[in-house]
């Protein structure tokens, strides 16, 4: 098992950082490429046509590596994971009267998206809300997910770990569901990805989309997407130069080219070299590949489970460990305990953690030791 990696950072010594799903902390190696990338843009004559696509490989190769597959060029580059769905939701053919489910209470990337395109094609969102706070919980969310797909459902957009508490959403069997109506499963891996085992072998996935300033530990306004087969001749929401076919020729670049680059070549961002970020995107990545996202996962269940069981002792409900994430999970507070109070307490005691709903939401990571926990059990 992995060891604590917290001397690979340069987090507060004073602080009890437990807030990993609200933005990664930053690893000591990741800033010094970025200061170094820093004092590279400011001498731009060090800077060629190929470093345009260097990095841009680099980072394609590391994610691929990282969600199970060999061929890179079926990831491209954005700026944010509502960028991805955006390219999603305008290259899936909808009609009037088709469904689009939702997870009630995901995060709003993915509602705002296939809001605007069901408005469009006059479809139908149907979300599926949660079932009330007792055993059982997610996996009646679960069932209630599998049983609301229909004839009529042509997407299903869920995370695979609910960015509010940490739920489990088996999309296993959502993949199957799909495969026997022909739908589109569209995967959130923003709080997922990096730090639970996750493979698109397996889950078979039309989209995933990814940020990277959370469990890619890479820098804000980066992240990653995949585009399977069924995408390979969309439109891309935009329409920039690097994109399309031999436009590593600059010198040939007005010779304008109908044809894109292959497979999802045609999606990433406009600027996607961006000679400061994504440096420190491709240093984080090979990082977290080093670790391998079952070891973080195994790392994050190996310092939570016994002050988990404490925290339960006092009457907060946790989900089961078998529904649930061991880098991320929601605290829910009981009855006759006040919620701004325990805020005020432990915003005095510098452990950042977040409030996502009714959920006290806490996200550690390999800097994190199971001390980090019992010092949050101990103000709960």
């Amino acid at each position: 098992m992995l060891s604590n990696q917290s001397d690979l950072f340069d987090l507060d010594p004073t602080a009890t950082y437990l807030n990993g799903a609200y933005m990664s902390a930053q690893l000591k190696s990741v800033t010094e490429v970025g200061l170094r990338a820093l004092q590279r843009k400011a001498r731009p004559n060090t800077i060629s046509g190929e470093d345009f696509f260097t990095d841009r490989e680099i980072v394609k190769a590391e994610f691929a590596q990282l969600i199970g597959i060999a061929d890179k060029d079926r990831t491209c580059i954005i700026p944010s994971a509502s960028y991805g769905l955006a390219n999603a939701a305008q290259n899936i053919p909808l009609k009037a009267g088709d469904e689009i489910i939702l997870i009630e209470e995901q995060f709003p990337s993915n509602v705002y998206t296939w809001q605007k395109l069901a408005k469009a094609a006059g479809a139908r969102i149907i979300r599926i809300s949660p079932p009330e706070l007792a055993p059982g919980r997610a996996s009646k969310w679960n069932q209630k997910l599998l049983e609301a797909i229909s004839p009529d459902t042509v997407i299903v957009a869920a995370p695979l770990v609910h960015w509010a508490d940490g739920t489990l959403f088996d999309l296993m069997a959502v993949r199957e569901r799909l495969n026997e109506l022909g739908g589109y499963l569209v995967i959130d891996g923003t709080q997922s990805i990096g730090a639970y085992p996750f493979s698109l072998e397996e889950l078979q996935p039309d989209v995933v989309v990814c940020a990277g300033y959370k469990w890619l530990m890479g820098p804000y306004s980066l992240g990653l997407a995949y585009y399977n087969e069924r995408f390979d001749n969309g439109d891309p929401i935009e329409d920039n130069w690097i994109n399309r076919l031999h436009s590593e020729n600059f010198a040939g670049l007005t010779q304008y080219q109908d044809a894109y680059q292959p497979k999802a070549g045609r999606y990433s961002v406009g600027e996607s070299s961006n000679f400061i970020l994504l440096p420190m995107l491709a240093a984080a990545l090979k990082q977290v590949n080093a670790w391998g996202a079952g070891s973080i996962q195994e790392y994050c269940s190996a310092i939570t489970t016994s002050p988990l069981k404490d925290i339960a002792d006092k009457g907060y409900f946790i989900e089961h460990p078998s529904f649930r994430a061991s880098h991320l999970f929601g605290l829910y507070v009981p009855a006759h305990k006040n919620l701004e109070a325990i805020k005020k307490e432990l915003k005095k005691a510098q452990i950042s953690v977040s409030y996502r709903g009714e959920a006290i939401r806490v996200a550690p990571h390999v800097y994190n030791s199971e001390e980090d926990l019992r010092k949050l059990a101990s103000y709960l």
